[in-house]
């Protein structure tokens, strides 16, 4: 039997979602939950936790920026090394290993960053040592996201496939709704004193330990039918599969990558960077006001992204990321446009929460990417594309929106729409993705699409 006829012989059959692809969905999605967690409570804490504490405060109020979002963003650099050796080994030996491997190397930098001493402790070592642990997260993350959407698209029916990569999607998203309720739950119980005097280090600490139950509890997850047919008939990619992917699926990988620009730029821009450096630094709204509206946006983000995972099973992806990543170029415009000092809070949740929604985008990412491979070398590619592009995009997305949003660029009176056009130009890209062939009907070429 050829490898065209396993792959299409052994896609997940037509049926119902049952207790089991629940129970699959809400242990894969843990992971990716406590990276999301981390990440927003990393980047909702920069201006009153990273600063102060971990960097010299005789710095440059722009020096300061650069260096705390460019801590941020290292995490992003190393997510390509660890994500290819992780997806190596999870095309060799089997999904689950390095699914359960990657979740437990979050949680051991994740604790620790939550008892690290500061720079009035240490001095220069306390920012050395915050980038290090950032670092660690983000090569284990490497095989974490890609690993997760794999396992789901090698779990769910096909005619449920949109919905169930959708529905995983929440879940990780779900880890900023998370984020958001623990750091307004800091601000209700604890003085701003408490908070840099040692409340900051709980959010860390409660995410190292939810890594380890999350470790514990995807024993209880099974391997995925299509890598056990794989294996059972030997058909598991001979050669280094990363080196099958950059010799035969380059445009895969081109595919991916621009679809990873929207993801990145659309979840950095739209949901970290826009609740205290836009609406609180700059319209200088209350931090519990920003920080509730932050929190709806990533209430709608999640819930958008299994209505527009349930879209694409039903209207196919060009139809739906022409709804979707279309509508969030229109509504960035109309987000960024409205912000106003002086516009009731009831106005600004609503507009927030209809731009949260339409970033629920996000999960096409992850639908159009698992299917443009073939699933011998998936796992690789999807991770080698992602993370690469990942790293690229993030590692100056932050220094660029910061750019935009100043004075000094050559949108010039424009500044306060800059971080609004830039989402809108990569949802735009998103959408003419979404028209191409490979895009469109995935790596089986369904027509049916």
């Amino acid at each position: 039997m050829s490898q065209f006829e396993i792959n299409k012989q052994w896609q997940p059959s037509a049926r119902p979602l049952n207790r089991q692809d629940f129970k699959t969905l809400v242990l894969s999605s843990l992971g990716g939950t406590l990276e999301f967690y981390d990440f927003v409570i990393y980047a909702l804490y920069i201006d009153t936790i990273v600063k102060p504490l971990f960097l010299p405060h005789f710095l440059s109020p722009l020096t300061l920026d650069l260096f705390a979002w460019g801590i941020f963003a290292a995490g992003y650099l190393v997510r390509p090394v660890g994500g290819i050796i992780m997806a190596h080994f999870g095309d060799k030996v089997g999904r689950k290993r390095m699914f359960t491997l990657s979740v437990a190397m979050m949680a051991l930098p994740t604790f620790i960053i939550g008892v690290l001493p500061t720079y009035d402790m240490i001095g220069i070592f306390a920012p050395l040592l915050l980038l290090v642990m950032r670092m660690l997260q983000g090569a284990a993350i490497g095989g974490e996201m890609p690993g997760a959407w794999v396992f789901i698209a090698e779990h769910v029916p096909k005619q449920r496939y949109g919905l169930g990569i959708g529905t995983l999607t929440s879940g990780i998203t779900g880890g900023i709704l998370l984020g958001f309720i623990v750091t307004i739950i800091i601000d209700l119980c604890f003085t701003t004193e408490n908070i840099l005097d040692y409340a900051w280090r709980i959010p860390f600490i409660i995410g190292g330990i939810f890594g380890v139950i999350s470790v514990y509890l995807r024993r209880f997850l099974s391997e995925t039918p299509i890598f056990k047919e794989l294996a059972a008939r030997k058909a598991i990619e001979k050669k280094i599969p990363v080196v099958t992917v950059l010799q035969k699926h380059k445009t895969a990988c081109v595919i991916v990558a621009l679809l990873t620009w929207s993801l990145s730029t659309a979840i950095m821009v739209g949901i970290l960077i826009t609740p205290g450096r836009i609406v609180g630094g700059m319209y200088h709204f209350a931090n519990l006001d920003w920080r509730i509206g932050g929190c709806i946006a990533a209430l709608t983000l999640t819930i958008g992204c299994i209505i527009f995972g349930w879209l694409e099973d039903k209207l196919g992806t060009s139809k739906t990321m022409l709804i979707n990543w279309g509508g969030l170029a229109i509504m960035s415009i109309v987000f960024y446009s409205s912000l106003s000092p002086n516009m009731s809070l009831t106005k600004l949740y609503l507009i927030w929460a209809v731009f949260g929604l339409f970033i629920g985008s996000v999960a096409m990412t992850a639908i159009v990417g698992t299917r443009a491979f073939p699933p011998a070398i998936r796992y690789s590619g999807l991770s080698f594309s992602y993370n690469l592009a990942y790293a690229l995009f993030s590692a100056f997305t932050p220094t660029l929106t910061i750019y935009l949003l100043s004075p000094e660029h050559l949108l010039g009176q424009y500044s306060y729409l800059g971080a609004g056009i830039y989402i809108s130009f990569v949802a735009l890209i998103a959408v003419g993705v979404g028209f191409y062939p490979l895009a469109k009907n995935g790596w089986l070429g369904d027509v049916n699409r």
